[in-house]
């Protein structure tokens, strides 16, 4: 297979084909719909004051007109999902650029920052240039906030449906863009959550007569106009009639407006809807996951799509009232507004407790399309093997996903349960990049990824961090109260399950001696409690424990001065670290 730099260079020039195709073929049907125009208006103008001619000559006309602006539409449709389909491709182009990718485009995710969050804020999973901004690639609403909960739901369940899951979408990009393509096309305003409570809310206002009434009084309006055109009936007869239907539409008109601006709102939701559970519906799935989800959105007497793809031509036909011409003489030959307002009801009647499942079954894909997109553009990733052994982790040449990969240095790491690493080094030596790196790599264990790594064990368990705390002056709370604050839910998350404990610098807002002391304490409360994990710190002092705790082991990253130059090989180590260069570089600087 062909390695996703070129399958996207491909389809990019695949897609630019196609548009400049369909681009010809709109600029044709544009003219022909122009000559049919002219047509109906010469056979008017001509045929007067023949009114046989004259309605003859409207009917074909507007046929006619009716038939090439569905083509037209039809023809617009492609060309925009072309259009997506190279915005697409060409996006994943600017994101391979690994000296410097663009994600710009893609949403950092701000709304999801939780500095509350067991590891959310410590390791950047949000905001500009953060791991949901780089594997982001949802174009629902839905879809997007079902994403940010997987990367925080902190589950250990099914881990291995879910790589099977996403094995298999990397296995169909075609497909992934073709969903993304469909949903980019419409942009829907509207959150899935109000378009719930306004169907499940929903009370009736049309009567049960008007289930008869619109087809006895649309079959009528055709009998008088036929009677028109064989000039049985006088044009102030056919008149009279006509104004007969507008007086009955308006004895409902202020609760059509009220429906119709409440429909109008989820018109575009549901367009898009359908056409994406289609997709969903027609595809032969292999992971136990996909098809699970597919099931929800299938019935044995009709597809989903179908029944989503009928609210959407309800709602397309209620619209119509908004072109005038069509409006009024609808309303009055047909009571078009209160026929639609009628099926509204029934639908909703029969399918708003549907509505949940299913669109919770386009933003799970939605959300994998995201996932098996970045497990398709990282082929040389490999998928943890899952054990229930004593080992956590066993990486080799692990690796944090979002450095350079011409650049990153990676480390090979063994971690077995109840072990605790106290890691040591010189500033800029890489011990926050390196805890970092762990901490995505359980994350992407967790929801199913594969990680940077040649290789990798791990046995499933819950993350929690304490890497970065904030004062807060609107809550009263001092730096190092937040931190206690962070590190008593560490101790209480422990009580309740397992984790995987991740800790840089502890106890950074009080004095040296205190701060030794307490974080002495801190780790043996953890090891006591049978905790795996890393802490990182400059205290050397912290290291001595390892020799009293069998649990506890010492690493660290060095720093070396070569030619009067600093030097980091980012390199992980056993042992302590003895070179320190805090004073270095405040002399080299010139501060002091």
């Amino acid at each position: 297979m062909n390695t996703p730099l070129q399958f996207y260079k491909e389809q990019l020039a695949l897609h630019s084909t196609s548009l400049q195709k369909v681009k010809k073929q709109l600029a044709v049907s544009s003219t022909i719909r122009l000559l049919v125009f002219l047509g109906m208006v010469s056979g008017i103008y001509f045929g007067y004051p023949n009114t046989q001619i004259i309605i003859g000559s409207i009917i074909i006309g507007i046929a006619a007109f009716i038939f090439l602006v569905n083509r037209h539409t039809n023809l617009t449709y492609s060309r925009d999902k072309f259009k997506k389909l190279i915005e697409l491709n060409q996006l994943e182009l600017d994101v391979f650029d690994t000296d410097s990718p663009d994600i710009s485009k893609l949403s950092p995710g701000k709304e999801f920052i939780d500095t509350t969050h067991p590891y959310s804020h410590d390791i950047d999973l949000f905001g500009d240039r953060s791991f949901f901004q780089y594997i982001n690639r949802t174009t629902t609403l839905a879809g997007k906030e079902r994403l940010a909960s997987i990367l925080t739901e902190n589950t250990i369940d099914n881990i291995e449906d879910k790589q099977n899951a996403i094995k298999n979408l990397v296995k169909l990009p075609k497909w992934r863009q073709e969903f993304s393509a469909i949903a980019g096309l419409v942009h829907v305003t509207v959150p899935v959550p109000i378009i719930k409570k306004w169907l499940q809310n929903y009370t009736s206002f049309v009567p049960k007569v008007m289930k008869f009434l619109p087809t006895i009084i649309s079959s009528i309006s055709v009998v008088m106009l036929v009677l028109l055109f064989l000039g049985s009936i006088t044009f102030q007869m056919f008149l009279l009639w006509f104004f007969v239907g507008l007086i009955i539409t308006g004895t409902q008109l202020k609760k059509i407006n009220s429906l119709y601006n409440d429909a109008n709102k989820v018109k575009d939701t549901f367009e898009q809807y359908y056409k994406l559970v289609d997709k969903i519906e027609n595809t032969d799935f292999d992971a136990t996951l996909l098809k699970d989800k597919q099931q929800l959105v299938i019935s044995e007497t009709e597809k989903a799509s179908q029944t989503l793809k009928q609210f959407a031509s309800i709602l397309n036909a209620f619209d119509q009232r908004n072109n005038m011409m069509f409006g009024v003489l609808a309303n009055g030959l047909m009571l078009w507004d209160i026929l639609q307002s009628y099926r509204i009801e029934q639908w909703i009647a029969k399918n708003h407790h549907k509505v949940t499942q299913w669109f919770e079954v386009i933003a799970f894909f939605d959300s994998y399309n995201s996932l098996g997109n970045f497990a398709f553009n990282h082929p040389e990733y490999v998928f943890p093997q899952i054990t229930s052994d004593n080992i956590i982790i066993e990486g080799k040449e692990l690796g944090h996903p979002m450095l350079n990969p011409q650049k990153r240095v990676d480390n090979d790491i063994t971690i077995d349960h109840e072990q605790f690493f106290i890691i040591t080094g010189a500033n800029m030596a890489g011990k926050s990049t390196f805890l970092r790196t762990i901490a995505l790599q359980i994350i992407m264990s967790n929801i199913g990824l594969p990680v940077c790594a040649k290789s990798c064990r791990y046995r499933p368990i819950k993350l929690i961090t304490s890497m970065r705390t904030s004062d807060s002056l609107s809550d009263d709370a001092s730096y190092f109260f937040s931190e206690l604050t962070q590190l008593k839910k560490i101790v209480d998350a422990l009580e309740k399950d397992e984790y995987f404990i991740i800790l840089d610098e502890i106890l950074k807002g009080t004095n040296s001696k205190d701060k030794a002391a307490g974080s002495r304490k801190f780790v043996e409360k953890l090891v006591k409690a049978n905790a795996s994990g890393i802490i990182a710190t400059h205290d050397l002092s912290l290291c001595e424990i390892a020799s009293e705790l069998s649990q506890v082991e010492n690493r660290f990253f060095d720093a070396q001065i070569v030619n009067d130059e600093l030097y980091f090989d980012y390199k992980f180590k056993d042992g302590v670290c003895q070179n320190m260069n805090a004073s270095f570089l405040l002399s080299k600087m010139g501060i002091v």
